[in-house]
């Protein structure tokens, strides 16, 4: 009897489900006669989740579950509020599909692997031998900060590159001189996209060039350096406030305790204790000068070669078509082999210490990975409802009236596009487009200042973001709480924005960059000299 009614306690709900499944798939058929369009697609509604996800991780100083309310809050308005539309599109659709692309797949992979290099290094005493050396060299503070933003500004060919080998070969350096971890997250943020958005040679110069049909897209890119007042006025600030000596905001808060021997300043420091304890002594500087130089190499002949440098192509063209996340995973493999016997034949590793770094170092990348996975199914989410179509409808509504201040505006709209989604990628496909149909027939000039507004607008808006890419592995470099840089740096580059948008309305009226950027960088100066002033009258 038992037995017959456990029989039947299993059977009926089997049968009801096949019931409700049968239904749920006449019912999906049926819907995909049409293609679905969500009701508030490409309406403000669709900036809603990024604004929820960004407002709550400043709030609660946590990025996980803001990141994944943001994920939710965008299935719900893509499903109008259903609940099996809302989980299918959170994970087929979001996380599932992130995951499955290849490009996404790539940067993890690299990711992984170049958290392994970096263990490696440490573990065979290349990095602690490379931090003496630098020490013996370097006398102050303001010497490990500008030998930071050095580093940054020499590995310009990809920001993900820049950030993890910035952050992993100067971070012993910067602890040496107590410079906190949250000022080392901002040297290397400020050297990466800004100094990828003006290097001709470079993934995002190849990406602009990608964006630009109908024109001489590397042309167009080098014309547009001179006016991309972002990226260089974001130089001009950094180098000049680690000369003065001067901070503000928060970070001063940080830098202060720094000097004290704090390096964290907020309860939230889950690399405090990330320490190795077990140290190569027989390292030496060359074990982690080789890596890295021969991971570089690497990395420039993968680009290199997924552009079909070696099928014929020429070097430049070659780097525009080139494919940054397969040639960093080649470049990241054959990098960390090379690491791996040079370590054999040195004898500094065994080949079993050389394998147990490689889970090692997948744990490390461990929280970057999941913010990452979060911030690309939050752009899925976004992209689902129509935001991009919605924002390029408010650009190509402007651009009738107010031409000379059109660059002013580009550049507002494309920080806004890319803080809310945390790509400046998209946001330069997004943009760019629009501004070449506006003006290649009547203002080629201005086309190019516009041009140049949306990428300064889109790496202004991406250094700002909390789930930009390259902010969260600007995080992961230098070791910092993620939460803790987003605040940090924040007011810097709102500061530098502020200069750039009036830049930008000057060059719409002069259209010239002989007077333009002089303007940019004179007024930039101005600003510094009063946050200084106010700084000293506050003390």
């Amino acid at each position: 009897m038992n037995s017959k009614r456990r029989r039947r306690f299993f059977v009926l709900p089997a049968a009801l489900a096949f019931v409700l499944l049968c239904a749920i798939t006449a019912f999906g058929a049926e819907e995909e006669a049409a293609e679905y369009v969500p009701a508030v697609y490409s309406t403000f509604w669709a900036l809603v989740p990024p604004v929820v996800a960004i407002a709550l991780a400043l709030i609660t100083k946590e990025v996980y579950s803001s990141l994944f309310i943001g994920i939710l809050m965008g299935g719900l308005l893509y499903s109008g509020f259903q609940f099996e539309g809302t989980i299918t599109h959170i994970f087929e659709d979001g996380i599932i599909g992130v995951l499955s692309d290849s490009y996404n797949v790539g940067i993890l992979v690299f990711l992984v692997i170049l958290g392994a290099m970096v263990n490696l290094m440490n573990k065979a005493g290349g990095s602690a031998a490379f931090g003496q050396f630098a020490a013996s060299k370097i006398k102050n503070r303001v010497g490990a900060q500008l030998a930071t933003i050095l580093l940054g500004v020499l590995i310009f060919i990809d920001d993900y590159f820049n950030c993890l080998t910035v952050g992993s070969v100067m971070r012993p350096v910067t602890d040496k001189f107590n410079v906190s971890r949250a000022k080392l997250a901002y040297l290397i943020d400020a050297t990466a996209a800004p100094i990828c958005i003006i290097a001709p040679i470079s993934s995002w110069a190849a990406a602009v060039t990608g964006f630009v049909e109908g024109e001489d897209g590397f042309s167009i890119f080098i014309r547009a350096i001179p006016y991309n007042f972002y990226a260089i006025l974001t130089i001009v600030m950094m180098v000049g406030m680690v000369l003065m000596k001067e901070e503000f905001g928060s970070m001063k808060t940080h830098e202060l305790n720094a000097e004290k021997g704090d390096l964290f300043t907020t309860p939230g420091r889950p690399y405090e204790f990330a320490k190795d304890e077990h140290v190569a002594s027989r390292g030496t500087v060359i074990d982690l000068l080789i890596p890295i130089v021969c991971l570089v190499a690497c990395c420039v002949f993968g680009m290199l070669y997924t552009g079909g440098f070696f099928s014929g192509t020429d070097f430049v063209t070659a780097f525009s078509q080139s494919d940054a996340s397969l040639g960093l995973t080649f470049g990241s493999f054959f990098g960390i082999v090379i690491t791996i016997t040079l370590y054999q034949i040195r004898r500094v590793l065994s080949f079993s210490d050389c394998m147990a770094c490689l889970p090692e170092g997948f744990k490390a990348m461990v929280p970057a990975i999941l913010i990452l996975t979060f911030a690309w199914s939050l752009k899925a989410m976004t992209d689902s409802l129509g935001a991009d179509v919605y924002v390029a409808g408010l650009v190509e509504a402007s651009a009738g009236g107010l031409l000379n201040f059109l660059p002013a505006i580009i550049f507002v709209v494309g920080c806004f596009l890319a803080f809310a989604t945390g790509t400046s990628w998209g946001t330069f496909g997004i943009l760019i487009p629009i501004v070449v149909a506006v003006f290649e027939n009547s203002n080629p000039q201005l086309m190019i200042i516009s041009i140049s507004a949306c990428m300064a607008g889109a790496v202004c808006g991406d250094h700002c973001s909390p789930i930009s890419d390259t902010t969260i592995m600007a995080s992961a470099g230098a070791q910092c709480e993620h939460v803790n840089h987003v605040m940090t740096q924040l007011p810097y580059t709102v500061t530098v924005a502020a200069v750039s948008f009036v830049t930008y309305i000057v060059a719409g009226f002069v259209q010239s960059a002989w007077i333009a950027l002089p303007t940019g960088i004179i007024l930039m100066l101005i600003t510094m000299f009063v946050i200084r002033l106010l700084g000293n009258t506050i003390e």
